[in-house]
């Protein structure tokens, strides 16, 4: 009798005194998605997608559906930085497991260019961007996991330029996601700085190829943000219009380009088209640091936020003492403190 109940005991107690990190079974999964919206783009960009998934401990076997939050990565990066450079999966397995949030997956996919980013935008220079995300990459996502496929199961993320992508796509498809929270999203409205002031005209005006621009990263930022929203197809090499230029060294604005760059690109111009669709979201937030050193994106969300507020949009809007994306990841991050716990009041985990 005692040797049986010994024989029953000892695993217990090795279970009991495993770590929980140990126990985890999450799973990261990299997959690819083949697209059908980047043909005939001008520059270098593939239609097979790399996809990151976030699986949480208990999806191999618990058979339940999960809500799922799609994340949108920043310039210069793509959909693994999140866990390659700040230990994603490990911080949403401590989410879960403190119930800061229930179990959810996690999505995050390759947005970039050869400039180091979309913009999110559909354009046909660089892809139907904003169309991959919807009528494709959505519903591949509900094909292949076992996901709450409703808008109410649906949560929007994105860092800085993808916080500006969240926003914009909350903005026009509320049918497809329930909420939205942006992380010191850039593009909300218009700074102290012209946009024209911050590339280097001549240096644009003067490219034989996109890489006469790789040292350069306001340049490389502005063109990609001119190839989403002022595209020319027939204008080789950056195939973009320049809403700004250098003559005999005399800067000269291009009235008509600057007003669609402006109407395209920026959040404040779009949101009297788009504010009765924010206002069906489940939850919209976004945030900044007071520290960014940029004060253009400071004062831009702070007047966006007075604006959502001017056209009866709910929403929350948080400055925090920190600067450009510091204080993002970590047990002490946005992510974890404010991010999370949003999605786990907005999102519905249940499916009732």
């Amino acid at each position: 009798m005692t040797r049986r109940w010994l024989s029953l005991l000892v695993p217990t107690l090795l279970l009991l005194s495993t770590p929980l990190a140990a126990r985890a079974a999450s799973e990261v999964r990299d997959l690819e998605v083949a697209s059908r919206q980047f043909e005939g783009v001008k520059i270098d960009v593939s239609p097979r997608r790399r996809v990151t998934v976030y699986l949480p401990d208990g999806y191999a076997t618990s058979g339940r559906r999960y809500p799922v939050i799609y994340f949108l990565h920043n310039l210069f990066e793509d959909q693994r930085t999140l866990y390659a450079e700040h230990d994603a999966q490990g911080l949403f397995d401590r989410a879960i497991a403190a119930r800061v949030i229930g179990p959810v997956i996690v999505v995050s996919a390759d947005f970039g260019t050869p400039l180091g980013g979309s913009i999110y935008a559909n354009s046909p220079v660089t892809g139907r961007w904003r169309d991959f995300m919807v009528q494709e990459l959505v519903p591949w996502v509900d094909g292949h996991f076992r996901t709450l496929p409703d808008r109410a199961s649906r949560g929007l993320a994105g860092d800085r330029m993808g916080g500006h992508g969240a926003i914009a796509f909350g903005m026009r498809h509320p049918d497809v996601f329930g909420a939205v929270y942006a992380l010191h999203p850039v593009g909300t409205g218009l700074g102290l700085q012209t946009m024209s002031s911050r590339p280097d005209l001549d240096r644009l005006q003067n490219a034989r190829s996109l890489d006469d621009l790789k040292d350069d990263p306001f340049s490389r930022i502005f063109t990609a943000i001119y190839q989403a929203h002022l595209p020319n197809p027939d204008k080789p090499p950056l195939y973009a219009d320049l809403p700004a230029r250098k003559v005999n060294g005399r800067l000269v604005i291009d009235t008509a380009l600057t007003a669609k760059l402006q109407d395209g690109f920026l959040l404040d111009h779009a949101l009297p088209r788009y504010a009765d669709n924010l206002k069906t979201l489940r939850g919209l937030k976004f945030d900044w640091g007071r520290n960014d050193p940029n004060p253009d994106h400071v004062i831009s969300n702070q007047a966006f936020s007075r604006q959502l507020t001017e056209y009866g949009v709910p929403h929350e809007a948080e400055e925090y003492v920190g600067g450009w994306g510091d204080r993002t990841w970590g047990e002490t991050g946005r992510i974890y403190t404010d991010l999370l716990p949003f999605f786990a009041r907005t999102l519905v985990f249940d499916g009732s």
